[in-house]
């Protein structure tokens, strides 16, 4: 029997182009996000809170749009690694920490 007998082949098809695609539109939704909150911040008049919240909202997106394109660069691979715990913890990092800044933008 060969060693690979238990292992399934990856789908050489659309799996992989619907990953690149939802990372994408994540990023996209990130960026919206983060431009939204720095014309909020310019609408309701330029606070010490609301310029600290848009700089870090624009750092948070970058450390985001970072992340996902080493992703979206690995699903290229035959064989994509498991996106890690590190990687995984800082997506969720960034997401929360753009709702924050966003919220704090708002105040």
């Amino acid at each position: 029997m060969p060693a690979t007998a238990g292992v399934r082949e990856r789908d050489p098809g659309l799996q992989p182009e619907r990953t690149r695609l939802a990372w994408r539109r994540t990023t996209l939704s990130c960026a919206v996000t983060a431009v939204l909150a720095g014309r909020q911040a310019l609408h309701r008049g330029l606070s010490g809170v609301g310029i600290v919240g848009v700089a870090l909202g624009a750092l948070v997106w970058l450390a985001f749009l970072v992340v996902a394109q080493r992703r979206i660069r690995l699903m290229d691979a035959p064989r994509p690694p498991v996106l890690g715990a590190r990687a995984a913890a800082a997506v969720v990092g960034c997401t929360v920490a753009l709702a924050v800044f966003g919220a704090a933008v708002l105040w």
